[in-house]
């Protein structure tokens, strides 16, 4: 079904040989409650070798443009370019929506004027799903670092909380409403992220679409009401660790090339420097990990933890010799994306 007017939302998805998880993305789109007429799905795709594209064009979606810049924040630039939506949506070729109802719940708290923005509250754990994946979702978070600097966006069963991040929030039933200030602010911005379209004017976000930089610049322009809706979001991250270190390295490596262009403006410097080294330690003495470990077993029961030192051991391998490569005068360059490939979605 081919959109004739004007969309209340725009669901954007950046894609690059993503052909593992894609059609599982889009079945959980195109199933939602939510009328079809009322959402328009672009793909932007950043030259896939696979049947990514046929795969877009068999489930129906409205559009798919090219990303030739080829990373996930160019990807979700080019595709907000070509959408129409009031409301844009980003969605990742490896998320799922977890219900049906899930676009009527996400764009519900809209409504109230104040409100510029949603996101899910958690990710979602499906027990069929491999372990390194559950391992992700019930910490909350995609880099165990933010777990000792305490800026994370996921309900994270390790602290019992969303985000270590002090902030104002009141429940207002379906969702929590939260006041964001330049100096609170987690890293708010993707998987599941849905803002207003007049964002865009107070923000940078051509030809990269930094989340959390654009979340920040909006925050600074005075647009600070978020929800945080009482629903997950699956995110089919990775199933082997070698395929994480390959996703920390490109993370560290962007980010320090970013950085020196002057193209990232979130104040990552700004973050608990204490935070950083008492990860450091914990990881170097194990013990502390463990401890975690534990703690998080107690909320959540499962053999998936035991994927949290081998994860906080590649962070600092990885984070530790990109950084080192930088203060020594090494040539920053992030890293390619020719041979990326998209990780099949194995189960446990």
């Amino acid at each position: 079904m081919k959109l004739t007017h004007e969309p209340l939302l725009s669901i954007i998805i950046p894609t690059l040989n993503s052909a593992a998880t894609l059609q599982q993305c889009l079945q959980a789109i195109t199933d939602q409650t939510m009328p079809r007429s009322e959402y328009e799905i672009v793909i932007a795709d950043a030259g896939s070798q696979d049947e990514t594209v046929e795969i877009a064009q068999r489930c129906g979606v409205d559009k798919v443009v090219t990303n030739e810049l080829k990373t996930g924040e160019a990807g979700k630039a080019a595709g907000i370019t070509a959408s129409n939506g009031a409301l844009i949506a980003l969605i990742d070729s490896d998320n799922i929506l977890p219900d049906r109802n899930w676009l009527e719940r996400m764009t519900a708290p809209f409504k109230n004027a104040g409100i510029v923005a949603s996101e899910p509250l958690h990710y979602t754990v499906r027990p069929a799903d491999h372990p390194l994946t559950r391992y992700f979702a019930m910490l909350g978070m995609n880099d165990p670092l933010c777990l000792f600097i305490g800026n994370y966006d996921r309900y994270c069963a390790v602290t019992g909380k969303w985000t270590g991040v002090k902030l104002e929030q009141t429940d207002c039933g379906d969702y929590l409403e939260v006041s964001l200030t330049p100096q609170a602010l987690p890293t708010i911005g993707a998987n599941g992220f849905i803002f207003h379209r007049l964002l865009l004017e107070e923000v940078q976000w051509h030809p990269y679409f930094f989340d959390i930089d654009v979340v920040h610049q909006a925050v600074c322009a005075g647009h600070t009401q978020i929800a945080k809706v009482k629903t997950g979001i699956i995110h089919l991250y990775c199933t082997r660790l070698g395929d994480f270190a390959r996703k920390q390295r490109r993370r560290i490596r962007d980010y320090l090339y970013f950085s020196q262009t002057r193209e990232r403006t979130y104040p990552w410097d700004q973050q608990k420097r204490s935070g950083v080294v008492l990860f450091c330690i914990a990881t170097v003495l194990v013990w502390p990990l463990l401890y975690q470990m534990v703690r998080g077993y107690m909320r959540r029961p499962d053999r998936a933890w035991l994927y949290h030192i081998p994860a906080c051991w590649i962070t600092l391998w990885l984070y530790g010799t990109a950084t080192l490569a930088k203060i020594t005068g090494h040539r920053q360059a992030p890293v390619s994306r020719d041979t990326w490939q998209s990780t099949p979605p194995a189960v446990k």
